[in-house]
């Protein structure tokens, strides 16, 4: 009996060491789990056996547990390389229409040739689908999908309006309107550009000239007539209606056939900007002149000749502020000149937050939500079955998969461009070799001794 006692615990021993080996073999696996090898006595005896004088029968591996603790971060240039801190597994399947789900740790995950992200064995990542706020659509893992980049081009956007803030300079000589040439610069006292967009994203060039009236009978007010790649663009009237400026009563350029309709801006004796009239004259009070629609002409390439361009002056009637335009004494500055409308956008860049949300980044500083990277978690960890790859099951033991967003409720934070490194303690695990040599030895001695009483009895006479 005694024999296999001793064979018992060489079984252990060996079990031991082999737990060991894979976990020292594992120490630079990502995301790997160190196993424990797990054991209990053997006692067995029947109802009229002594308890007193009954010995154990060895030693039996009861279970090899892995151990998900958390592994350290290891960071890298790759912002497709995840990482998960906390509760949570990345969910994975083989093909983008099985649902033979599997989960990992590992976050090592590449674009494959149809810009789905997937590990190096091919399985694909999944996530949640998201609306146009980033929010998720859902977050049950029967409606995940395959986590994809998109390689599409971001939207333009037309331009609609023109924030800007000026000084125009007080002691400037006024100009005769009626003398406007775009192409003569002495006919005006001051002009800048800004660049636009059209509805197909294609960028045109809006010019602002600036003319003070020499109207003795007024002060401190300028025409501010616009025009986009070089051709004039009327203003329109205070209801939003065309204008005509052989009729308008704001209007310049009239003495050489280069007429148009403007806007009058008016600024205090103090240079601060109080008003702003249309072409019709008529003020406008909510700071702002409007062009009329740019036309076929200027938008030759296809896009919508109906667009039409509104100036913001950011006036503020209760008191001066600086996003307003001002007349000092002093030269003609730009300090603000921006627009709404945007180019079409190359996808330029991948951001993954720690919620797991996938945000496509383009050239025109657009970006756009594309799918949150699903996290899923179980009752019993330790119940999964385990799969090659550094992969694991769902079982009965483990519970049903619970998907959910990464730093909500229970789940862990997902860290882009970091890999979690195996958990294995390099140095506890050779403590332990040397523990599981020194048990082999003791145990392997001990059936030494039992086969050598074996070997005196045989050789009784």
């Amino acid at each position: 009996m005694s024999f296999n006692i001793a064979l018992s615990g060489v079984s252990a021993s060996q079990k031991d060491l082999d737990t060991t080996a894979n976990n020292i073999a594992n120490v630079n696996t990502v995301g790997f789990k160190e196993s424990r090898a797990e054991f209990g006595d053997v006692y067995a005896a029947s109802l009229l056996a002594s308890g007193k004088t009954k010995v154990g029968d060895g030693a039996l591996t009861q279970e090899v547990a892995q151990q998900f603790s958390q592994g350290s971060l290891s960071f890298t240039n790759n912002s497709l390389d995840l990482a998960i801190t906390g509760n949570g597994f990345f969910a994975t399947i083989p093909e983008i229409t099985s649902r033979d789900f599997s989960f990992t740790r590992a976050g090592q995950f590449k674009l494959d040739s149809n810009n789905f992200v997937v590990n190096s064995a091919g399985d694909n990542l999944l996530g949640f689908p998201v609306n146009n706020d980033g929010t998720s659509a859902s977050v049950a893992l029967s409606t995940t999908v395959p986590v994809r980049i998109p390689d599409s081009s971001g939207s333009p956007q037309q331009t609609t309006e023109v924030d800007v803030r000026f000084n125009l300079p007080a002691g400037d000589q006024a100009k005769v309107a009626a003398d406007f040439d775009p192409t003569d610069p002495l006919t005006y006292n001051a002009a800048t550009s800004v660049t636009i967009y059209d509805s197909l994203g294609d960028s045109h060039v809006m010019t602002y000239y600036f003319i003070k009236d020499n109207d003795p009978a007024v002060v401190n007010e300028w025409y501010v007539a616009t025009a986009v790649d070089d051709q004039l663009v009327d203003a329109t009237n205070s209801d939003g209606s065309d204008s005509d400026p052989t009729t308008a009563t704001n209007a310049v350029g009239t003495n050489t056939g280069n007429g148009v309709s403007t806007a009058k801006i008016s600024f205090s004796e103090g240079g601060d900007f109080i008003g702003i009239a249309s072409a019709d004259g008529l003020p406008q009070l909510n700071s702002k002149f409007q062009t009329e629609a740019l036309g076929a002409n200027i938008l030759s390439n296809g896009s919508s000749p109906l667009q039409q361009i509104t100036i913001d002056f950011n006036l503020d009637r209760t008191n001066a502020t600086p996003n307003e335009p001002t007349q000092f004494a002093s030269a003609f500055e730009v300090t603000s000149l921006e627009q709404d409308g945007l180019p079409v956008g190359r996808l330029t860049g991948i951001d993954i937050g720690a919620d797991g949300l996938v945000r496509a980044t383009f050239s025109n500083g657009t970006s756009e939500p594309i799918v949150r990277v699903a996290l899923v978690r179980f009752s019993n960890e330790q119940g999964l079955t385990q799969q090659s790859g550094t992969q694991w099951k769902e079982s009965i033991l483990s519970g049903e998969a619970l998907a959910g967003e990464a730093t909500t409720g229970t789940f862990g934070d997902i860290n882009s461009s970091a890999l979690e490194q195996a958990n294995v303690n390099l140095t506890t695990e050779l403590i332990d070799m040397i523990i599981a040599q020194r048990n082999f030895q003791a145990n392997s001695r001990a059936l030494e001794v039992n086969n050598q009483l074996n070997q005196t009895i045989l050789n009784i006479r």
